[in-house]
């Protein structure tokens, strides 16, 4: 079976240290260490991880090469980034955010794992992201928390 490729934004690392948000983080990490996972991460995630404190930065070195992969923040990516923008998804201040989720789009990554519930895993602008999306050729992308793709029900009757 292919593994999912998840698309992580900077929150996600962060999360770790995150009294809110560890569990869920390390059980994603742990699964990611244990080969279930691809990593996608952007250029971005990388930029704002260099603010982060060692034990978050430490994390992408952590990660087995075979399974991350880099996405480049080229023309595509901005441009992508810069219709969120002008489609009021998000503002320009939130242009990160936007550029997190135009990487993921470009990468045709599965899924993008996000703590921020302000600007990226949050309803409106899901369905903000995807409409802009459609009218760019691009196909919808997949947004949820950690907490949404748990590992320890595996094999459980639903």
């Amino acid at each position: 079976m292919r593994k999912l490729r998840v698309y992580l934004d900077t929150s996600v690392f962060g999360g770790v240290c995150d009294e809110e948000f560890a569990g869920a983080s390390d059980r994603f990490f742990q699964a990611v260490l244990a080969g279930k996972y691809t990593v996608v991460f952007s250029e971005e995630t990388v930029r704002e991880l260099g603010d982060a404190p060692q034990a978050v930065k430490s994390l992408l070195d952590r990660i087995p090469a075979d399974c991350m992969e880099r996405v480049a923040m080229g023309f595509e990516v901005e441009a992508l980034a810069q219709a969120y923008v002008s489609a009021g998804v998000v503002s320009q201040g939130n242009q990160s955010d936007a550029l997190h989720v135009a990487a993921a789009t470009v990468a045709r990554a599965d899924l993008i794992l996000s703590w921020n519930f302000r600007h990226i895993v949050n309803y409106s602008r899901i369905r903000g992201y995807n409409g802009v999306n459609a009218l760019n050729g691009y196909p919808p992308i997949e947004i949820h928390s950690p907490l949404e793709i748990e590992h320890g029900d595996e094999g459980e009757d639903v």
